[in-house]
């Protein structure tokens, strides 16, 4: 083949190359495009906020808060105080209402009682110094106005009194009836039908307010560890002798 024909078959081919070419570009105008000019699919923007569940943050709510309950900075409520002050006022008001409804004078002046138990209380302190204590049966009297002679079951005042006694005789009681009677004396329940003059005074004054000379008027009466163990309860709870307004022996009884 001549050189000629090579020639010819090379240009031949290459322009079948270019017109192949040229075809296939314009079937498809859109092709080729540089990758900064590649745009997303529709709907490919909310793909990714799909997957994640994430939401523009204008569009996200905040959660309500919860009520604020009174406690301490993290919320958690206090617990009630362990002492209730309300009710231990009220307690201590109760109480102070009771003691002033509760008649109770001190006396030490014998002058100041109604005669008629100045009499009474002169007459039991006569015939208890006597030694002889049959004399205390017309004072004690009988039927609906006799004593109450508390702390014995015998039916005899003048037997029920030698009960407490150490010796037969009643002569220990004797002696103790006229200390009682020696000391001041508590006009308690004024104006009712209890109402009494109390010897000795003790029975109306709470032991923590006796004085040093009181005391030991006391200790006249009782011994020291009598004395310890009634302050435990706050109270006289010794022997006591009660005098109506009108001098009538209304009871021997011991007991707070």
């Amino acid at each position: 083949m001549s050189c000629l024909s090579k020639r010819l078959l090379r240009s031949s081919a290459a322009l079948s190359i270019l017109l192949a070419v040229t075809v296939v570009s314009a079937g498809t105008p859109n092709l080729a495009f540089a990758l900064s000019e590649l745009k997303p699919a529709p709907g490919a923007e909310n793909a990714p906020q799909a997957q994640t569940g994430e939401q523009p943050a204008q569009e996200q709510e905040q959660a309500p808060e919860p009520d604020e309950i009174e406690g301490d900075s993290e919320g958690i409520p206090m617990p009630d105080p362990l002492v209730d002050r309300s009710a231990n006022s009220n307690a201590a008001a109760g109480s102070q209402n009771g003691a002033s409804e509760m008649s109770v004078t001190v006396e030490h002046d014998f002058s100041k009682a109604p005669e008629a138990v100045r009499k009474l209380r002169q007459q039991i302190i006569d015939a208890a110094a006597s030694g002889d204590i049959e004399k205390l049966r017309p004072l004690i009297t009988s039927g609906s106005n006799q004593a109450r002679i508390e702390g014995s079951d015998d039916d005899d005042p003048i037997a029920a009194l030698k009960s407490f006694s150490g010796d037969p005789d009643g002569l220990e009681v004797l002696a103790i009836i006229i200390d009682l009677l020696s000391t001041g004396y508590a006009h308690m329940d004024a104006g009712t039908p209890d109402e009494a003059y109390v010897f000795p005074y003790f029975a109306g004054k709470a032991l923590n307010t006796l004085t040093a000379p009181e005391k030991v008027e006391l200790l006249r009466i009782i011994t020291a560890g009598d004395l310890a163990d009634m302050q435990e309860f706050g109270n006289y709870s010794f022997y006591r002798i009660g005098i109506s307004p009108d001098g009538k022996w209304k009871f021997f009884t011991a007991g707070d």
